[in-house]
């Protein structure tokens, strides 16, 4: 298999803000539906738990993340929360452009200065003003055509972690975040860490 290039480094260093879509890029697109002994309808989606991994290594790199969706769904609210994503917005209309501009005047961040995680036609308007358009692997192939990069994972299977990994290798940050990130869990294997041995 060809080596894939990797993302330009400075593209990634000017990544303040990443927009990930959720049905086909969080999730594999599909749609569980029930309904409980009331009557009540109810909805879940599979998240693959390893995007929130990169989610989390990404925001201590300091790079906001953000959720842009066009279904409405209860369970995408709670994952947002569960990652500790504040800028989440599901628009049934999937009129995701207005969103994002929002989005970026209020964070006073530039279009050269997001990328945006995307698979399908609705993501075709913000695409083409990001610094960064990224498909997944099981994007349609108009976003592939704009994409600058592409997962070699399809969405929900580790295409978020995959990304979060290209992007912060590329901005030189990766051995920071996970050193902080494995030191909060062990904090006695960074006690000597950096000394010259005795």
């Amino acid at each position: 298999m060809l080596e894939r290039p990797a993302i330009p480094a400075d593209t990634a260093r000017a990544v303040k803000l990443v927009v990930l879509d959720v049905d086909g890029v969080m999730t594999d697109g599909g749609v569980y539906y029930g309904a409980t002994k009331a009557g009540e309808a109810v909805e879940m989606k599979r998240f693959e738990i390893t995007d929130g991994l990169g989610v989390l290594l990404m925001q201590e790199a300091g790079i906001e993340v953000a959720i842009v969706t066009g279904r409405r769904s209860k369970v995408v609210e709670l994952r947002a929360r569960e990652l500790a994503i504040e800028e989440v917005h599901q628009d049934p209309a999937a009129e995701k452009l207005p969103i994002v501009s929002g989005i970026l005047l209020r964070r006073k961040i530039d279009w050269s200065e997001v990328a945006f995680v995307s698979d399908d036609l609705a993501d075709i308007p913000v695409l083409r003003r990001v610094g960064l358009p990224v498909a997944v692997a099981n994007a349609v192939p108009e976003v592939k055509a704009l994409a600058r990069w592409q997962t070699r994972r399809a969405g929900g299977a580790g295409a978020v972690r995959e990304f979060a990994e290209a992007l912060l290798k590329a901005r030189g940050d990766w051995t920071t975040v996970v050193n902080i990130y494995l030191a909060k869990r062990d904090p006695e294997a960074t006690k000597g860490a950096g000394r010259e041995p005795e």
